[in-house]
């Protein structure tokens, strides 16, 4: 016979626990902790330097674990702080909700259901922001957030903002460097590169304008998410996008890669043969040190294959950058004459790179259209024929 267990039971069994950060909303505290206590005790209750009446109301719930900061110091290190006593407590998971009354904690359950599908998942509750008293900065906001989720990611989401969360405890990054509202950003951000699964799930939302208290402050809290999604992108663009298409080659291998991605990939043949075109362009240009940062960016932009683009990119591998730097210098010097010629049939160095700087730029930006034309061609040819033989098969089958 199967036992039904109860919502506590389930949150219990799960090891799961609720973190509630405040920062004087001593108008909707008292409501949202009574309706997590509803289903489940397992509550850590950060004080982060209220100066209003909340230690007050926090006395009539010593049964609960609590944490009290001497004075204001941000939503990012009073999650922390409620991470780190969940692990403590030997939690491993840990459901925030914002303590100013716009969630709801009957959706708590919802999370556990999620949960038991997608194990291990990081849950961030999806409001619905068409809906009426949505405030417009917030719903702005929360597109602004979605677009830079995806380009770090590349996952799509509904809403990265909410407060209203589980997390993985176990999974998730141990350090962190934000600690106020954009931490909230890099947990999320950080979370999916380890590859912990990101996923959105509906939730109910309230705001209202008689009882809910925003700390959000527009400007400079928008400029520090500004300038963290700055970081991240860069870290994104320079480590994250190579290191995600160097794992996949390694466990595709190269015979594979091709094949999934330029014979068999979804996108067209002139889109493939472009990004080809590009990445063979970036990567004999004169852009060392910023290949993958500039092909990476370009290829978003255009909207043509990353994967693709990144790898044609890495043309100027060790063994051809010689051949590479010979034939921009060659063909430079039909343009630009220097009274230092350079021989295929001897070393090399910076220095007469150096002394033929204008004729290797010249010609490096030459050599890299004509090899991105010719790659450009021979692949659209190639992937074309390709088709037709395959077709024909399909059609003789």
């Amino acid at each position: 016979m199967e036992v039904v267990l109860s919502e506590i039971d389930r949150i219990n069994q799960m090891k799961v626990c609720v973190i509630v950060p405040t920062y004087n909303n001593c108008k909707t505290l008292k409501r949202v902790l009574d309706s997590v206590l509803l289903y489940t005790s397992n509550i850590i209750i950060i004080n982060d330097g209220s100066t209003d009446e909340t230690a007050q109301i926090l006395e009539n719930y010593t049964q609960l674990v609590q944490i009290h900061f001497p004075k204001n110091s941000g939503k990012g290190l009073a999650l922390r702080a409620g991470f780190k006593k969940a692990i403590e407590l030997n939690y491993n998971y840990a459901i925030t909700i914002d303590s100013d009354g716009q969630h709801f904690a009957s959706d708590i359950p919802k999370f556990i259901d999620l949960l038991e599908k997608e194990e291990d998942a990081l849950i961030i509750g999806s409001r619905n922001m068409m809906q009426e008293g949505v405030p417009k900065k917030s719903s702005f906001g929360n597109k602004f957030s979605n677009f830079w989720f995806w380009f770090e990611t590349g996952i799509r989401l509904e809403d990265t903002q909410s407060g209203y969360r589980l997390y993985p405890l176990r999974q998730i990054p141990k350090k962190y460097f934000t600690n106020k509202f954009e931490f909230e950003i890099e947990v999320i951000v950080r979370s999916a590169w380890k590859g912990i699964k990101v996923v959105n799930m509906p939730i109910q939302v309230l705001y209202d304008p008689t009882e809910r208290v925003s700390h959000f402050r527009p400007f400079k809290d928008f400029t520090r998410i500004s300038i963290l999604n700055t970081v991240l992108v860069v870290i994104t663009l320079a480590y994250i996008k190579p290191r995600n298409f160097f794992r996949s080659l390694k466990k595709k291998g190269i015979k594979k890669f091709l094949i999934e991605n330029i014979l068999h990939g979804n996108d067209s043949n002139l889109k493939k043969s472009l990004s080809i075109a590009l990445g063979v362009f970036i990567g004999i240009s004169p852009f060392w040190g910023f290949q993958t940062v500039t092909v990476l960016f370009l290829a978003v932009v255009l909207k043509l294959n990353k994967a693709i683009s990144f790898a044609f990119s890495n043309i100027s591998f060790p063994p051809m950058i010689p051949l590479i730097i010979y034939g921009s210098l060659t063909l430079g010097g039909n343009f630009i004459h220097s009274d230092t010629p350079i021989f295929l049939d001897k070393s090399i160095t910076f220095t007469d790179i150096k002394n033929n700087i204008g004729q290797y730029i010249v010609g490096s930006f030459l050599l890299a259209t004509i090899m991105a034309i010719t790659f450009g061609l021979l692949g659209y040819v190639l992937m074309t024929v390709f088709s037709t033989i395959k077709n024909k098969k399909i059609k003789n089958a």
